[in-house]
């Protein structure tokens, strides 16, 4: 019935709408240096969705406070983040379509996530939705998601076009062509992604996608 052995899927902003949740969190860290900091940090922050927090924590300091980060300030910089992300992003609602496709698939072939998101803290939030079941396999930072990707098509001995990266970022776009394998964007416009690449506003139509693709 479709193309692809396979479907990799983000979390933040594909499967669950909370990427303002994280937004806010980190406007919250750095409320504290003025708000043309803020300003930069959420710019940066929106600009490289799908990068891990602690890229971004490293980054900020360096470029926007002229600041090294030590590993403990900015292991406490995590646990901050986490403590004020967490229980939101569990409450947070489902992207149109995401529950009413897990649901109908999940049985019929194997369905990944792949995140920036602390591995840990991602099994936590998956596990508190009520939403494991959903998934063949779970990966967050620090593994990236073409680690993840790589390893998955290897060790199930599938051709890399035969599975699919759904993103909203260009870190899902990249690590879907580091690794071969297809990409589908979510995002308003496909100009967010450079070349030719098929995007839909959310996932009430990714299952229509998988089937055109397939009669194609």
């Amino acid at each position: 019935m479709f193309r692809y052995d396979a479907v990799v899927l983000d979390f933040d902003g594909v499967l669950v709408e909370s990427v303002a949740v994280k937004t806010r969190a980190f406007a919250a860290l750095y409320a504290e240096y003025g708000p043309e900091v803020v300003a930069q940090v959420v710019a940066y922050h929106l600009a490289h969705g799908g990068v891990s927090r602690f890229e971004k924590f490293r980054h900020c300091h360096r470029a926007f406070l002229a600041q090294a980060l030590s590993a403990t300030a900015e292991a406490a910089l995590g646990a901050r983040f986490s403590a004020l992300v967490e229980n939101a992003v569990v409450q947070a609602p489902w992207v149109a379509g995401a529950r009413e496709f897990l649901e109908r698939h999940y049985r019929r072939l194997p369905l990944l996530v792949a995140s920036g998101t602390p591995e840990e803290e991602l099994k936590r939030i998956i596990a508190r939705r009520g939403a494991g079941h959903y998934f063949a396999g779970v990966r967050g930072a620090p593994f990236s998601k073409a680690e993840f990707i790589a390893v998955f098509v290897k060790d199930r001995n599938l051709q890399p076009d035969r599975v699919l990266m759904v993103g909203d970022s260009n870190t899902d776009y990249e690590a879907a062509q580091e690794t071969g394998v297809s990409f589908l964007g979510i995002a308003a416009a496909a100009s967010l992604f450079p070349g030719a690449v098929a995007v839909l506003p959310d996932l009430t139509g990714l299952e229509d996608c998988l089937v055109t693709r397939a009669s194609q």
